[in-house]
């Protein structure tokens, strides 16, 4: 998640600035993402909070990709509608809706128009969130209670509504997003860090729950991810994208143990399919860690 000092990355972007793009060719860059084998969602219907850029929005195309009905939220429109008409020019069947997840009425609505619309729900993918970084005493209540409703109650909300569908249909799966910071975080993070390692908690226990009724719930542990909100976080949305990039590779040699880059939201997306499959069906209330060996080297 959000891992970059922005200090820190506006100074590596200056370097970068004055250097040439050859002479960080040799970094490693991401693989690409593989193409679907098999389509392990045909005729599923799966809900997605958060799907207008960065993981939702790979997860919510790799869904439809598998054959998967897909319905999904956030609160830029814009970028709402294009991510629907992709999946829709590929022949996927996608169904935008721009609700907040901070907003009970909205995420119920949201929730029942999807399972009306397509009938049933079998899975969902809760992913919306977000962060604010600074020192803890430097938070308004206002600034800490809307990384906690966004990214903690909204999950708490949009499991609410999704598993009355789902006992109704006999079970289900939910993945949810956390954090690799629910594990090993670092200063400024406070607010960001308990909500995401409240949502390990949220997941454990829901997932007792519910697991006699059919119902599996795992939570996926990504890294910093290369996504919009990693780089707002870092100070430099507006920086040119040769810029950005650089900086973000000489970030990550030093602050990724092991391999040493960014994940791009696909290879996030594609554990997230993996979670919600039938693939694993013994796995409940679990921790999925892919951070390209953060925590392994915090630990």
């Amino acid at each position: 998640m959000a891992e970059l000092n922005r200090r820190a990355m506006l100074g590596l972007a200056a370097a970068a600035a004055a250097g040439s793009l050859a002479a960080c060719s040799e970094a490693s860059s991401a693989p690409a993402a593989s193409q679907a084998s098999k389509r392990r969602f045909a005729n599923k219907v799966i809900v997605i909070t958060g799907a207008t850029s960065g993981i939702g929005r790979a997860a919510a195309l790799a869904f439809a990709a598998e054959g998967g009905k897909v319905g999904f939220c956030g609160r830029r429109e814009l970028l709402g509608r294009q991510v629907e008409q992709e999946i829709r020019s590929h022949g996927g069947e996608a169904f935008y809706i721009r609700a907040d997840v901070r907003v009970e009425a909205e995420v119920k609505s949201f929730v029942d128009q999807v399972a009306q619309r397509y009938g049933r729900l079998d899975v969902a993918f809760n992913n919306a969130g977000i962060t604010l970084e600074r020192p803890l005493h430097e938070y308004t209540s206002q600034q800490w209670d809307d990384v906690l409703h966004t990214n903690l109650r909204g999950v708490f909300l949009a499991m609410k509504y999704q598993i009355p569908y789902m006992l109704a249909a006999g079970g289900g799966n939910i993945v949810v997003t956390s954090s690799s910071n629910a594990i090993a975080t670092t200063e400024h993070r406070s607010a960001y860090t308990a909500s995401k390692r409240g949502l390990v908690g949220l997941v454990q226990s829901a997932a007792l729950d519910y697991a006699a009724k059919g119902i599996r719930i795992n939570a996926l542990i990504p890294g910093t991810t290369d996504t919009g909100l990693v780089r707002r976080a870092a100070g430099m949305e507006n920086a040119p994208d040769a810029i950005w990039e650089i900086a973000a590779r000489q970030w990550a040699k030093s602050h990724v143990p092991g391999l040493q880059r960014m994940a791009t939201p696909e290879e996030i997306a594609a554990f997230t399919l993996v979670l919600a499959s039938q693939d694993h069906p013994y796995m409940t209330g679990a921790q999925m860690v892919v951070d390209g060996g953060k925590t392994a080297h915090a630990g």
